[in-house]
């Protein structure tokens, strides 16, 4: 995931986007926990996916308290 493609999308669009990130990385818990994960370096992408949209969200929210 790009931090552009981030910016592009609205509130409700992050909203989103964080619930399903966040649904990935229960299933990738749950494939490790069970002995089924290939992929270990995907935690660290959703991870970091996860705080990118966390911080777009932020940003989202001083600036709009900064025009009040």
């Amino acid at each position: 995931m790009n931090v552009t493609d981030i910016r592009a999308m609205s509130e409700d669009q992050l909203g989103e986007q964080l619930l399903k990130l966040k649904k990935e990385q229960f299933n990738l818990r749950f494939q490790q926990a069970t002995g089924q994960l290939e992929k270990t370096a995907a935690f660290r992408i959703i991870r970091r996916d996860i705080a990118r949209v966390k911080t777009i969200q932020s940003e989202l929210k001083t600036a709009v308290a900064d025009k009040k």
